[in-house]
């Protein structure tokens, strides 16, 4: 219910009262709904002052460094629950009981299988193939194995498409990547979690089974928890504008996906592990940190920082702890991960980034974990998917369910030509 009301003025002239709304936290918003009837419409290119719906799923507070899941907060989660724990708390607004919980592992374990006919369609792309490539277009393809339960109005038909997709998407995503290295497709097993099993389909072959380390199947798993959602990002607005056409849910998430791909969304651990490359050696960190400080020097330190949060990212802080477990565990001699280490050093050390609050993000730390698991880059993107899977099916079941849904329709500001007159081409001759 609006309490109090914004008043818009045109040269002086009132044009509109506009309702303030509150949620339950964050920035007050001014419904402006009514104003297209007025002759106006606002201009928010990015959509970054602009509240596109209502929702109950995720909360951040970017300057507090706060991003909370249906009222749990983000470190607590990491830490207390498993990947599945999250999924349900996502997808049914409350933490599980304990038989609550075993049931819906049952069901997500029993979906992890996916029809043999869909190993065929890899077949389809050449083996060099980006991984994203393969999994928009597979993620898509599974409407066609399900096309008798897309009923979008039947919420019961909506949670089993969830439960499909968070069941699926590992075993699609090991499938794209042993597809691209040309070893055979690994069969899920019931008897490993969800992050074990995701490893396993990734590095068992034939000839030796593959031992699933604890500390990285919890890793992964932390990996999974800090990706599942992240409230209106480009992704998650993509996947609830294709839903509000009425599209499957298998179209919607493949869209999500396609959103994710783009470097300056999803791609940014796979650019963490590009800067350091590009760096070298450890001899070499001081030279790039100047060149970061140098307004005109192009490069800039990717994983460092965030968008959303101005202050620290609060998945970092569980992440850099996980990091350095995995680390230890494997004792890897790797020159890129000395230079992850150092640049770390500075960044928590030095005064400048001190200062600009420059503090490691998760995108630092995942990379960093992913490389040293071995999953190569061309794979992040497809992991982050994975995650994220869950947070999209969400936010697209709590678009369907509120009243009044309407297509996404958003306005223009147009600058083109008005009133030529066409020239027919035979009127040249």
């Amino acid at each position: 219910m609006a309490e109090s009301k914004a008043t818009l003025s045109v040269d002086g002239k009132e044009i509109a009262e506009l309702p303030i709304l509150s949620g339950t936290a964050g920035n007050d918003v001014i419904d402006i709904r009514t104003l297209g009837s007025k002759g106006y419409f606002t201009y928010d290119p990015g959509f970054l002052a602009t509240a596109s719906c209502e929702s109950e799923i995720t909360f951040i507070d970017g300057g507090k460094g706060v991003l909370q899941h249906r009222g749990y907060a983000i470190d607590d989660l990491a830490k207390k629950a498993d990947y599945l724990e999250v999924c349900y708390i996502l997808l049914n607004g409350k933490a599980p009981s304990q038989e609550e919980y075993n049931d819906f592992v049952n069901i997500i374990t029993n979906h992890t299988m996916v029809h043999e006919q869909l190993a065929h369609f890899f077949q389809g792309f050449r083996p060099d193939a980006h991984p994203m490539a393969m999994l928009c277009g597979v993620v898509g393809a599974l409407s066609s194995f399900y096309h008798d339960d897309l009923d979008i109005a039947d919420r019961n038909q909506r949670l089993r498409c969830a439960h499909r997709l968070v069941a699926k998407m590992p075993t699609i995503a090991a499938m794209a990547y042993k597809y691209s290295i040309g070893q055979p497709f690994v069969y899920p097993r019931n008897d490993l979690s969800y992050a074990e099993n995701f490893l396993h389909m990734m590095f068992s072959v034939p000839a030796e089974e593959y031992k699933v380390s604890p500390t990285l199947a919890r890793a992964m798993d932390r990996i999974f928890i800090l990706h599942a959602d992240h409230e209106q990002n480009a992704s998650t607005s993509t996947v609830r504008l294709a839903g509000s056409s009425g599209a499957n849910p298998y179209a919607c998430i493949a869209a999500g996906v396609a959103s994710l791909w783009g470097p300056a969304h999803g791609g940014a651990n796979e650019a963490c592990l590009t800067m350091l490359e590009e760096i070298g050696d450890v001899s070499r960190v001081d030279e790039f940190v100047a060149r970061a400080k140098d307004k005109s020097d192009p490069f800039r330190l990717m994983g460092f920082g965030h968008r959303v949060y101005k202050n620290f990212d609060p998945r970092a802080t569980v992440m850099r702890e996980t990091c350095h477990e995995v680390l230890k565990e494997l004792g890897i001699q790797d020159p890129l991960l000395d230079v992850a280490m150092a640049l770390e050093k500075v960044a928590l050390e030095d005064p400048y980034f001190i200062e600009k609050k420059l503090y490691p993000n998760v995108d630092f730390y995942s990379g960093i974990i992913l490389k040293a698991i071995g999953i190569p880059t061309s794979m992040f993107t497809v992991i982050f998917a994975l995650s994220r899977t869950v947070g999209w099916c969400s936010h697209w079941d709590e678009m369907l369910t509120q009243p009044g849904q309407k297509i996404g329709r958003p306005r223009q500001n147009y600058t083109g030509e008005l009133n030529k007159e066409f020239t027919p081409l035979d009127s040249h001759k």
